[in-house]
């Protein structure tokens, strides 16, 4: 992973390529959510998750024979669960992108960072350091303004509320498939980790595809293949960051697509920017600049 970070201090060398592969797992799945907005809702959600667990299986599949590591693993239980839970998940964060802005979806999902320092807490143990609480508790402020909720801004307009509902159900499900992958970074290849993850949702959604396929057109090819190629590519850097650093620290860490999503909502779909937005942003980023420093 590329290290983006090399010049921060009081990073050691586990904090810092468990950084940057985080840093680039967003910047990663930033650009996998671009590739789902531009389906624009038209391809149904299993057919979109399908494609994509396609594309990552093979490479998957190609990384494990290439390096001689069997793909079932030794956890097959926590292997199958953390599958279904990301399953799931990818459900309701591809809803929430096809029916709410850009980076509105992006933040709502990125609420997973408090359910994983939790849920880390309580089922591995994980302290909840002071540094790394701040950081969550300043990034969480963030997303807030992002969103900008009608108790905040006064305005009668807001979002629909079951896409929002759905989109904090994904969060949920996200933070207890990350805990399922820092548990099972301790004893699993992370390609393994990694496999379990297409597999069973190709399992899942083939049926429902089957139901109701709609034929892709033209450039929908394109960016069904870049929802499977940069999703492969985050999966990669979140399974390598989960197993260098904490649950929650990864997680805060994290919080910095939130800056990219709204980059690319603003450049690419023409979602305005305005003070809330940019104030959220600032305080996403110095959140993540908070869990950078210092130990893990």
């Amino acid at each position: 992973m590329p290290q983006f970070w090399p010049a921060l201090k009081g990073l050691n060398s586990t904090n810092s390529n468990g950084s940057s592969a985080l840093i680039s797992s967003a910047l990663a799945f930033s650009l996998m959510t671009v590739c789902v907005k531009h389906l624009g809702g038209r391809i149904p959600i299993a057919e979109i998750l399908f494609a994509r667990s396609l594309i990552s299986i093979s490479i998957t599949l190609f990384l494990l024979k290439r390096q001689g590591v069997s793909p079932w693993g030794k956890q097959k239980n926590l292997l199958f669960l953390r599958g279904l839970l990301g399953t799931a998940a990818l459900f309701c964060v591809f809803y929430a992108l096809a029916t709410l802005p850009l980076s509105a979806a992006t933040v709502i999902q990125y609420t997973y960072p408090t359910f994983t320092a939790i849920g880390a807490w309580f089922f591995l143990g994980e302290k909840i350091k002071r540094r790394i609480g701040i950081a969550v508790l300043i990034g969480w402020m963030g997303i807030t303004m992002v969103a900008r909720p009608t108790w905040i801004t006064k305005s009668s307009e807001g979002l629909p509320s079951i896409p929002v509902f759905i989109a904090i159900a994904g969060a949920i499900l996200t933070a207890f498939a990350y805990i399922c992958v820092r548990k099972l970074s301790q004893s699993e290849h992370e390609l393994v980790i990694i496999y379990y993850f297409p597999f069973l949702s190709i399992v899942v959604c083939l049926p429902l595809m089957l139901r109701n396929f709609i034929e892709p057109s033209g450039v929908e090819w394109l960016w069904l293949l870049g929802t499977g190629i940069f999703t492969q590519f985050g999966q990669m850097g979140i399974t390598r960051g989960l197993h260098l650093l904490s649950a929650a620290k990864a997680s805060s860490i994290n919080y910095v697509q939130v800056i990219f999503a709204t980059f690319w909502g603003y450049l690419l779909f023409e979602e305005s920017i305005d003070v809330w937005s940019s104030t959220g942003a600032v305080f996403v980023l110095l959140g993540t600049l908070i869990s950078l420093s210092g130990k893990d």
